[in-house]
């Protein structure tokens, strides 16, 4: 893989940041923050963003992140919190793959991070895991210390063994599903968060959907497959005819919307809803609410969505340490800071679109394009208002049969 080295200008100026403070920009503050306990995988996914992207720099990380850099990024967090005076945040603990940290170093993960944020403070504390180390031990240490369960898969065997396979070649279907028959069966259920299930356009999208639902999971996330103008993703043709996404995204989106009973919360489309009926999505792969987490990888390196790492090289990386650094600092770095500015933060043309405040002007990493950085639309663009407009329309439809007629009218 030939590694893409950055050139143009890709956030705004440092002035940019401070002229907005001056003229009463205030910066959200964090209340997510993502952990990478382990730099290293025990899968070779085809697709994965972490380790098969322009960006390498996951080579130069220790493989697990010192109890010194756990300690110190756990007062970080307390400070931050205690700053802001809030009670509630989470914490994912991810990688890599986190359970290749052992389970002492996640035990201890967890303690430190309670024990700084003290009793006021509500932590929410999470681990996403690809699921093929999960057993009985693994479950009940997350019993004990209150962390919650999210398992990465994309289908049945065929969906999952395409892509989420060992460096041996061998597929992960049958261990994850043994994993998840512990975590979804025994007496642990109620760890389970839910199964995050990436987009691939050859896998049928109602046979795919209804294998996740086998497992009866609170929550799916479906994830479009990282991409950009420079590297489109599977089976998109920028600004060629169709739209594929959104055509998959439907087919699930009809299966869902259209049950009978509520079977689960699909996050994308949940968000989408809330969206055009003027609520606040939880996630920023769609709308304008601020980001508001951070990553701190191995070394304690302050970082930001590691989906940036599609990119370029060093996309991702913002200079700052837990070390020496508050996450207040890192609030303040251009490429956190645009993403906190909602329309303003947005291309010219995608604030000039009616739907830009569903879609968001897309997920950041997918708007990046060599030669104007991320000041553009997503790559995504049609798919994405393509499945705007017909949610919309099917929700206004329902909407509209639903109006109760006013009073003395025939």
């Amino acid at each position: 893989m030939t590694r893409l080295r950055h050139a143009e200008p890709s956030w705004p100026a440092a002035a940019d940041v401070e002229a907005r403070e001056r003229a009463g920009w205030v910066p959200a503050p964090l209340h997510s923050f993502v952990l990478k306990l382990h730099s290293r995988c025990d899968l070779a996914c085809r697709y994965c963003y972490m380790y098969r992207s322009n960006d390498q720099g996951w080579r130069t990380q220790p493989r697990t992140m010192a109890d010194a850099t756990v300690d110190r990024t756990a007062e970080r967090v307390a400070e931050h919190l205690a700053g802001h005076g809030l009670r509630r945040a989470s914490v994912v603990l991810h990688g890599g793959e986190p359970l290749l940290a052992g389970e002492a170093a996640v035990a201890r993960t967890a303690r430190a991070l309670r024990a700084a944020a003290g009793d006021g403070v509500r932590l929410d504390l999470a681990l996403q895991t690809n699921g093929v180390r999960l057993n009985g031990r693994w479950l009940d240490l997350c019993a004990e210390h209150g962390i919650r369960v999210g398992v990465s898969l994309d289908g049945d065997r065929v969906a999952q063994d395409r892509h989420r396979r060992g460096a041996d070649g061998r597929g992960s279907h049958a261990r994850v599903s043994a994993g998840l028959r512990l975590l979804t069966d025994g007496p642990h259920r109620a760890l389970f968060s839910g199964l995050l299930c990436t987009v691939d356009l050859r896998n049928d999208p109602v046979r795919c959907y209804e294998a996740l639902l086998a497992h009866r999971p609170p929550s799916v996330d479906f994830l479009l497959p990282q991409g950009n103008w420079g590297t489109p993703p599977p089976g998109l043709r920028p600004g060629g005819p169709g739209t594929p996404y959104a055509d998959w995204l439907w087919a699930v989106f009809e299966r869902w919307y259209g049950a009978p009973v509520r079977e689960t919360r699909v996050r994308l489309l949940d968000d989408l809803l809330s969206l055009l009926l003027g609520g606040a999505p939880e996630t920023e792969a769609l709308g304008l609410a601020p980001v508001r987490y951070a990553v701190v990888e191995t070394d304690g390196s302050l970082a930001q969505d590691d989906t940036l790492r599609t990119a370029y090289e060093g996309a991702a990386a913002t200079g700052l340490h837990v070390s020496r650094d508050s996450f207040d600092a890192l609030l303040r770095h251009p490429g956190i800071a645009a993403r906190q500015w909602g329309a303003a933060g947005l291309a010219a043309g995608c604030r000039a679109c009616r739907l830009h405040p569903v879609c968001g002007g897309g997920h950041y990493a997918n708007r990046y394009r060599p030669g104007t950085g991320f000041a553009n639309a997503s790559v995504y663009c049609a798919d994405l208002a393509s499945l705007v407009r017909r949610v919309r329309e099917r929700v206004a439809a329902d909407l509209e049969r639903l109006r109760v007629p006013a009073a003395g009218a025939a």
